[in-house]
């Protein structure tokens, strides 16, 4: 077998090196356009997890590694006079140079061809590699192959906000270590680590709009580093920056739908980039070119085969790392909405920034780190409550106030449709599913979209809130909650719009039913499916009105009920989500055109609610945070919509997304939307509710104390587990919450007992095999400075 590798970075010479040592007989040759002791950038750094794997992968590269690294425990915070010590964490650095120089010697040692100073371009391919049975293109994320052959890959580049460069200097440190800065002109963070003995990396980041307000937009290199030798004086400590094409550029993040093309295969930065705040570049690299290895070694020159086996092990780690890298990029971006937070508040919103680090891992790692964080999030709680918090009952079993409403904790049980009524009507599986979930402990219980008239429906087996039999329904529902549990019972009501008149989603989801449709609305007549969905009706001023009066009939037969609290759902491309998104809205009229205007309706009937809710009662609204479309609902439009229901008396803002347009391509994964409820609670100053992918309880605890949301819903885990909060304050050993039992309904009294027993052996358990798997390198520096 012959292979070509276009590109001599870390991935692909690793690549070389581990199919090589496998493969003895393969021809494998190396093209780099540099010369061999060129490199650009200073360090590079990984973790104990990555390390493991390039022991295990190639000892040989791992023991000439080692002996070069900088190894450090701890993580860092400078930032508003506080200095953060977080430990736990296990990081070693290197040089970019000498791990390349390694490499490099570990390719010749098992006979690998490497041509430096050779350029490759794309036209050259099939002259210059017509007998190569794989062409590996890892040149990087400019890659000019990977570029010409753009649409065979299926090539995305999304280019960020804030504005970055690398730097050098002489400056030493004790740790990886974040430096934020503040001027009268904007906000700084410098990313530093050292990587040898005498030598630290520093990346410096900040807003495009602090980046022009210091004229850093008009310097060149020397010029812009002694001006940020200026801003960075203090942390300098009376080094200087060294640079090395220390150029001012923004992130492009970099995904491609197919990673090869006949016998082209892309690796590294070429394949796909993911934002270096999660030290993630040459990670990325080098674990894809461990897994492309594997498949070659396998299946040879039947390219199919490794393509199959490379997407089958990288696809999914790489799409999770850039989804991670992704939400760490914007932590960043949204920095100067970070800066006011309290020391630990702001420490611990930077660690979990990725998500990847939740309640539970961080104690583990720092437990008095999570202390502190403890700490002021219970000083903080009782200055604002008024409440004893000594019992320390973790932050997702504080009680929570809306107005007159006091929520027992924060956990929620996210609206879910059931579709199980009959003609609005309420069926016994109605009322096993919510006081199932009320007796499993929840703080708040949403019902499902319940409409207020028959027209307002998704399906004919959506519940309702027009007649005097459904609303004896839910008060007896309602009663029986607020009679056995502590739990709240909140009323979402909605109208479908133009997703209504639909089949239950076994028969079809969105589709229209085969007989029985009754006429839909929107914004603006644009059908949902184009050639399937009827075209909807555009809304005129008497049917607003009548819609307007239907909410309010049915916000007043809520408040008979008994309900604690009313949301309104202006989400999920439903009607009055069809007013807020540009894509649906194309109205010229004084309810389209910009954000405020495409409000208008949405406001009117949610002003006319609350004028009809009594006012101790708190009210939500239900907002779509992203359309996940091009030309949808942007960060500016949210947050002039989130102030706007602010002000016209919301309490409470349920953070959800899409579902606006067929076409959307979200991006999943854990807690996916929080991000949109930490924005709105930053940009708008009101509470918010997070949902989406929130599985855990140390992810509710980690959000509610990074100050990301105040509630957190959960949909599935909630009809996977209805007892998911009594199992988490057994977990936590949580038995009361600022003094106040959590209050068991008597005839699950004997359980109580083996519940907590069983969390308790469980937990000790886990902390032996945690302990176990503990990597134990002593060679760890340590922060001089812990936690003070």
């Amino acid at each position: 077998m012959k292979v070509a590798v276009i590109g001599g970075g870390p991935g692909g010479l690793y690549f070389a090196l581990l199919t090589r040592k496998r493969l003895p007989d393969c021809t494998i040759d190396v093209y780099e356009q540099n010369r061999a002791d060129d490199t650009f950038g200073f360090g590079v750094v990984f973790s104990d997890e990555t390390l493991d794997e390039f022991l295990s992968a190639d000892p040989e590269s791992y023991d000439a590694i080692r002996s070069n690294f900088a190894w450090w425990d701890d993580i860092v915070i400078e930032h508003a006079g506080d200095r953060t010590v977080v430990g736990g964490n296990g990081f070693a650095g290197c040089s970019r140079q000498t791990l390349l120089s390694l490499l490099q010697q570990r390719c010749a040692d098992l006979g690998i061809g490497l041509h430096f100073s050779t350029h490759i371009g794309p036209e050259e391919i099939d002259s210059r590699f017509g007998d190569c049975d794989l062409v590996v293109v890892a040149e990087g994320v400019n890659s000019p192959i990977r570029a010409a052959h753009s649409e065979a890959f299926g090539v995305r580049a999304v280019d960020t906000r804030n504005r970055f460069c690398w730097l050098g200097s002489t400056r030493p440190l004790d740790a990886f270590t974040f430096f934020f800065v503040r001027t009268d002109c904007g906000y700084f963070c410098a990313h530093t680590y050292q990587y040898e003995a005498g030598r630290s990396t520093w990346v410096i980041e900040t807003t495009p709009e602090s980046w022009a307000a210091h004229g850093l937009d008009a310097l060149d290199e020397e010029q812009s580093a002694r001006a940020l030798e200026a801003i960075f004086a203090g942390p300098l400590q009376g080094h200087g920056f060294i640079t090395n094409r220390s150029i001012w550029r923004s992130f492009q993040t970099i995904s491609c739908a197919k990673w090869r093309d006949g016998r082209m295969m892309l690796l590294g930065d070429a394949k796909a980039t993911a934002h270096w705040s999660i030290g993630s570049g040459t990670k990325l690299a080098m674990e894809c070119a461990a897994s492309l290895s594997d498949a070659v070694v396998a299946h040879g020159a039947d390219l199919d085969a490794v393509e199959t086996a490379y997407e089958k092990a990288r696809r999914t780690p790489v799409e999770i790392t850039q989804h991670n890298a992704q939400v760490s990029l914007r932590w960043f971006e949204d920095m100067p909405l970070h800066w006011g937070k309290p020391r630990y508040q702001f420490a611990f919103s930077l660690m979990s920034r990725a998500k990847a680090l939740t309640w539970d891992n961080i104690g583990l790692r720092d437990p008095v780190f999570l202390a502190r964080v403890e700490d002021e999030f219970y000083a903080r709680y009782e200055r604002r409550t008024g409440r004893d918090a000594s019992d320390r009952p973790t932050p997702m079993f504080t009680p929570f106030d809306l107005r007159g409403l006091t929520l027992p904790n924060r956990v929620v049980m996210a609206p879910m449709a059931q579709y199980s009524a009959i003609e609005g009507d309420l069926t016994p599986w109605h009322f096993s599913h919510y006081t199932a979930r009320a007796l499993g402990g929840a703080g708040l219980i949403f019902t499902e979209m319940t409409c207020p008239t028959p027209d307002a429906r998704i399906t004919t087996a959506c519940t309702g809130l027009w007649s005097d039999a459904q609303q004896a329904d839910w008060t007896r529902l309602v009663d029986f909650i607020h009679a056995a549990t502590p739990a709240k019972v909140a009323l979402q009501l909605g109208h479908a719009g133009r997703k209504g008149s639909t089949n239950v989603p076994e028969l079809g989801e969105n589709l229209p039913m085969a007989e029985g449709n009754w006429p839909v609305w929107s914004a603006s007549p644009l059908p949902y499916f184009d050639n399937a969905s009827p075209v909807p009706i555009e809304l005129d001023r008497a049917a607003m009105h009548d819609i307007r009066d239907s909410f309010v009939a049915a916000t007043i037969r809520g408040a008979r009920a008994g309900f604690d609290m009313i949301e309104l759902h202006a989400a999920h491309g439903y009607l009055l989500a069809s007013f807020l998104s540009p894509l649906t809205n194309r109205r010229t009229d004084e309810y389209g055109g910009s954000a405020l205007n495409r409000a208008r309706f949405p406001l009117e009937v949610f002003m006319a609610m609350r004028e009809a809710w009594p006012a101790d009662r708190p009210m939500s609204v239900r907002l779509s945070c992203s359309d996940w479309a091009e030309g949808g609902l942007c960060l500016d439009d949210l947050a002039t919509i989130a102030k706007a229901f602010k002000a016209a008396g919301v309490d409470i803002i349920h953070a959800s997304s899409g579902q606006t347009v067929p076409w959307q391509k979200p991006v999943y994964g854990r807690m996916w939307q929080t991000p949109f409820a930490e924005f709105i609670r930053l940009t708008a100053d009101i509470p918010t509710i997070a949902v989406g992918d929130i599985t855990l309880p140390e992810q509710i605890n980690a959000i509610v104390a990074a100050g990301r949301a105040d509630l957190c819903a959960l949909a599935r885990p909630m009809l996977n587990n209805p007892f998911f909060a009594r199992q988490a304050a057994g977990h936590y050993g949580v038995r009361t919450a600022c003094g106040v039992p959590l209050d068991w309904p008597v005839q699950l009294k004997s359980g109580e007992y083996q519940l907590y027993r069983e969390a308790e052996k469980a937990n000790e358990k886990q902390a032996e095999l945690n302990a176990r798997a503990r990597p134990n390198r002593r060679h760890y520096q340590h922060a001089e400075q812990a936690h003070g």
